[in-house]
């Protein structure tokens, strides 16, 4: 069986690299998208373990690129935003989100969520 598949999806790129990084160093295999659109398409190409997602992003934000994930899959998806507000968290895990963090973010807290997220769906 093959490593562990997260697909990072934030238009910030420091955001992306330094997840991605921590990611890696854990074993996983990441892949990147820097917009919704882009994360659309790897979804439509490759079904990755677990998905982390910025809300905010140019063209198709993180709602929408969620909306369309639950339509075709049960994926877990962790929100990362900027937005801390709980009607929001509550409106992304009525469309499907599994958690939120919010930024600014502590990387280990990210990290085991993605950890406990992946284990209670085995």
């Amino acid at each position: 069986m093959g490593k562990t598949c997260v697909l990072m999806v934030d238009d910030d790129p420091n955001i992306l690299k330094f997840v991605s990084a921590n990611l890696e160093i854990r074993g996983y295999d990441v892949i990147t998208a820097e917009d919704g659109e882009t994360a659309l398409e790897v979804m439509d190409r490759t079904m990755p373990n677990l998905v982390i997602l910025d809300l905010l992003m140019p063209g198709i934000d993180g709602f929408d690129v969620c909306r369309h994930i639950r339509k075709s899959s049960d994926v877990p998806i962790i929100v990362l935003s900027a937005i801390g507000e709980s009607n929001t968290r509550s409106e992304l895990l009525a469309l499907g989100a599994n958690d939120y963090v919010t930024k600014p973010f502590d990387i280990r807290d990210l990290l085991d969520r993605v950890q406990s997220t992946l284990d209670n769906r085995r």
